[in-house]
């Protein structure tokens, strides 16, 4: 029973983290590019299934799409995404540069950061308290007695704090990569 509420607490943890990995550190990481969809013949398609994605330099990348009249539509899905980059293309490839993160603007998403992971730690308490509403039902109907419901109670708190600390670290991670010049 209660690896249902783990499996719930662990794709919590997962969507934070593949959030995080979309907010950009001022460094170049293909991984800012795996939300944005590009129209291709009507249907929106992820950028990796249709171009190759580089890291030149430390602050650059280069998208070369397989088919080069797919130029125009990723510069445009680019262009209407939130990156706030504008797409350079010379014709065969598109250069996204990075500029130098300013202090405020590191700031600013060091306090997104711990926006997100309040809001996951929310994910997370909602799913103890789904749990635990579970276990009074379960105890209602007789299915379970008043130590097999503390018991589990205490579990599903334990695996609460554990999920929580696991938040804590991964906001404290993130933020500290974002401020670090």
């Amino acid at each position: 029973m209660l690896t249902q509420f783990e499996d719930k607490m662990t794709k919590t943890l997962e969507n934070l983290e593949s959030e995080y990995t979309s907010i950009r550190a001022g460094r170049a990481n293909p991984n800012i590019l795996n939300k944005i969809k590009v129209e291709y013949y009507g249907v929106p398609t992820p950028m990796q299934q249709l171009a190759n994605i580089t890291v030149p330099e430390a602050r650059t990348l280069m998208i070369a799409p397989w088919e080069p009249s797919l130029v125009k539509a990723i510069e445009k899905a680019i262009l209407n995404s939130d990156l706030g980059i504008t797409p350079n293309n010379d014709g065969k490839n598109i250069i996204l540069n990075f500029p130098e993160l300013t202090e405020d603007r590191r700031k600013e998403l060091v306090k997104d950061i711990k926006k997100k992971g309040e809001q996951a730690k929310v994910a997370i308490r909602n799913i103890r308290r789904d749990a635990n509403d579970g276990f009074k039902k379960q105890l209602k109907a007789n299915e379970i007695s008043e130590d097999e419901q503390k018991d589990n109670e205490d579990k599903i708190q334990k695996l609460t704090d554990k999920y929580v600390g696991l938040i804590d670290k991964a906001v404290e991670a993130k933020s500290n990569e974002i401020m670090t010049v």
